[in-house]
């Protein structure tokens, strides 16, 4: 017996017709539910039976099909065309659906559909809030990312301690934990004997490598720390890419060709490296040590000891260790001062974090004054008498108002012949005031500038004003949270960002030489790296530098600000030659907690002055004197050293070694003269200012 097909028409018969409905809207809501599952649509019904009761079925939500169904953009048009009632409604819907439509185009632009009608300028507009989305989207992004690397590297240590052959006799996974690298900062601070650490950011792995190197790479900041003599894989890789974290293996060479190699990570390197990198040249970056800094790093206290003391073990009074960070060469930054330009121009700034030091102060007549930073405090200043102050004021304006470029504001002195003594003299200043404009305020290290152009002497203290007043505090200064280690660890991560590559680690870093002189490489652990220029601090080529002078340092670790400095956290006192009777000055410089440099209620003072005896006790005392109670005290004396080579000849540009001043000027011009020899470029260094800030207390 055969089925037969039934006629598609209106059933006749009520009970018939029921029955049928009821069938077949069972089986049409069935056929929906499989369409769904099986191919993941979204599916809405709603069928009236004849006697009008509603029957419906959705996978999802009813209204919310409907609504999509309202919103795709088939039908967007269509809902232009509102019922009379709604219209008789005050048109309050009308405009609703008008908006939605609005929205909807929108949504397509951002999506980049439809966009052959937008004009230049609405596209333009468009493309700022795209912008502005997708940065905060990668803020976002980022610390979600951050937020899976803490709890990777939480897992390793986790792993680590329950694997006992991979600590070291003695060893806890805590103290192993704390050489994991952060995401926040490179930590050249930790006890590590680590083997060569390879680091590149932006730039691809190097793959089908022999090297043992260490290679790391975490998104946009990465760092390497590894210990040597350990049970573990020759190298660690974390890699984030689209928010996707994964550990691999990979390998790293020197068996290429860079168009320049960095010897010593140290801060002007540093900063020569990322500025290559952003250039576009192919850039290697090595160091034999195992922290980035050079003589520029920071040192936590077991360094601190190990190095000064021999040991390891510092007084269990003075904290943990892991919360000094005491520079090895004690600076402040001044506010608008070239090292500022260059932070801002390559926007270092972002990976960095300042505070306004808090006060300038000057030794005269066995006391120590504070150097007025505004009008009310000069004018109570017990540093001249009231004329004297009118005269000094008189001087003040004339260098305010100088531009270079104005003769008008010259009153008649050609400021690149006239000395600086000829243009004082013309105020009748006293020989103290003078002391305190040329120390205090222009920040020269010795008098030989009364006798030179004035032009340089006047540019110092219009910087010194600038600087003054941009953050309206008690100085011309900023300083780093965490030590001034942080700066040639943000100027690695910008090489890297852009491509350089990083081998921390490396013994001899030997540099080759062809027959005529000229440099074409590195070598160290039998591999060769070639190039076409070679860049490095004095250590790495000492026979093409000379010995011009030592710097004398006392590092002190205290419980109590420096005495009569109004209670700073952070300071500086200048003691003038004359008032010491030396041929150059002196300085005090202090930092503490308040700078994450130190545990709480500690703080960090050092003295420094141009070596001009072999005994820095003796030299420092004037100094030290003026400290108070000292908990712990360190002295060493490093010598000066200026390049003697013709850098065009042999390929090799040597830095010279940092000076006794407290400030980074010039550690900046250096930088610019070797970028401008390699490069034949002139680093335009005419940034906003106001583009860095410093942290408010």
């Amino acid at each position: 017996m055969t089925r037969k097909k039934i006629q598609i028409k209106k059933i006749d018969n009520t009970a018939a017709r029921q029955v049928t409905f009821s069938k077949r809207r069972r089986g049409l809501f069935k056929k929906a539910y499989e369409l769904s599952t099986l191919c993941d649509a979204e599916i809405a019904l709603m069928v009236f039976s004849a006697t009008g009761k509603l029957f419906e079925y959705s996978n999802s939500s009813m209204g919310q099909v409907i609504e999509r169904r309202n919103l795709h953009p088939k039908n967007i048009d269509t809902l232009d065309q509102p019922s009379l009632e709604k219209q008789l409604d005050g048109g309050v819907h009308a405009m609703l659906i008008k908006e939605i439509a609005k929205k909807n185009r929108e949504l397509r632009h951002m999506r980049g559909e439809d966009l052959q009608g937008l004009d230049l300028e609405e596209l333009q507009k468009l493309e700022k809030i795209i912008e502005g989305s997708l940065h905060r989207l990668v803020e976002e992004k980022g610390g979600k990312i951050i937020n899976e690397i803490d709890a990777l590297k939480i897992k390793v240590m986790s792993l680590l301690a329950g694997q006992g052959h991979l600590l070291e006799p003695g060893q806890s996974s805590d103290s192993l934990g704390t050489n994991i690298s952060s995401m926040g900062s490179v930590d050249p601070r930790q006890d590590c004997d680590s083997s060569c650490a390879f680091l590149t950011l932006g730039g691809d792995p190097r793959q089908d490598c022999d090297s043992p190197c260490a290679f790391l790479t975490l998104g946009l900041a990465c760092y390497t720390h590894f210990h040597a003599n350990k049970v573990l894989p020759p190298i660690i890789m974390v890699l984030i890419s689209d928010g996707f974290v994964s550990l691999i293996l990979n390998f790293v060479t020197m068996d290429e060709d860079y168009d320049v190699i960095v010897l010593g990570t140290g801060l002007k390197e540093c900063i020569l490296s990322g500025l290559f990198s952003v250039d576009g040249l192919k850039v290697l970056h090595m160091d034999r040590n195992d922290y980035y800094g050079g003589e520029s790093t920071s040192l936590n206290l077991n360094q601190l000891w190990k190095r000064f003391r021999g040991s390891d073990t510092p007084p269990e009074s003075l904290g943990a260790s892991k919360e000094y960070n005491v520079d090895m060469i004690p600076k402040f930054i001044i506010a608008n001062g070239g090292l500022v330009r260059v932070l801002i121009h390559t926007d270092v700034t972002k990976y960095l974090h300042f505070k306004a030091v808090d006060g300038s102060f000057v030794y005269n007549k066995g006391k120590i004054y504070k150097v007025p930073a505004t009008d009310v405090e000069a004018l109570k200043s017990p540093l001249m008498g009231l004329f004297e102050k009118r005269r000094a004021r008189k001087f003040f304006i004339f260098v305010q108002d100088y531009e270079e470029n104005d003769p008008k504001s010259h009153e008649g002195l050609d400021l690149t012949k006239v000395t600086a003594r000829e243009v004082i003299s013309n105020y009748g200043l006293e020989d103290d005031t003078i002391d305190f404009i040329g120390h205090a305020l222009a920040l020269h290290l010795d008098d030989s500038y009364l006798d030179q152009p004035a032009l340089d002497f006047v540019k110092r203290m219009k910087l010194y004003a600038d600087s003054l007043a941009r953050f309206q505090g008690g100085s011309p200064y900023i300083y780093p949270l965490y030590g001034l280690a942080e700066l040639p660890q943000s100027f690695a991560r910008l090489s890297a960002v852009y491509g350089g590559t990083y081998m921390l680690n490396k013994p001899e870093c030997k540099v080759e030489f062809d027959e005529s002189g000229k440099a074409i490489g590195v070598t160290s652990e039998g591999e060769t790296a070639k190039c076409k220029k070679v860049v490095c601090d004095p250590s790495y080529l000492p026979n093409k530098v000379k010995n011009v002078g030592k710097v004398a340092r006392a590092i002190c670790i205290m419980s109590h600000p420096i005495p009569l400095t109004s209670d700073s956290h952070s300071a500086q006192v200048i003691l003038p030659q004359k008032q010491l009777g030396r041929k150059s000055d002196m300085y005090l410089f202090c930092c503490s907690y308040a700078h994450n440099v130190a545990p709480q209620g500690k703080y960090i003072a050092f003295v420094s002055a141009e070596a001009e005896t072999d005994n820095p006790e003796l030299e420092l005392k004037p100094g030290i004197d003026l400290l108070g109670p000292v908990d712990e005290i360190f002295y060493e004396t490093y010598d000066r050293y200026v390049p003697t080579n013709t850098m065009e000849d042999d390929n090799c540009f040597i830095s010279t070694s940092y000076d006794a001043t407290t400030h980074f000027e010039t550690t900046v011009q250096d930088v610019i003269a070797i970028y401008s020899e390699i490069t034949g470029k002139t680093l335009d260094l005419s940034v906003d200012l106001s583009a860095a800030s410093a942290a408010a207390e």
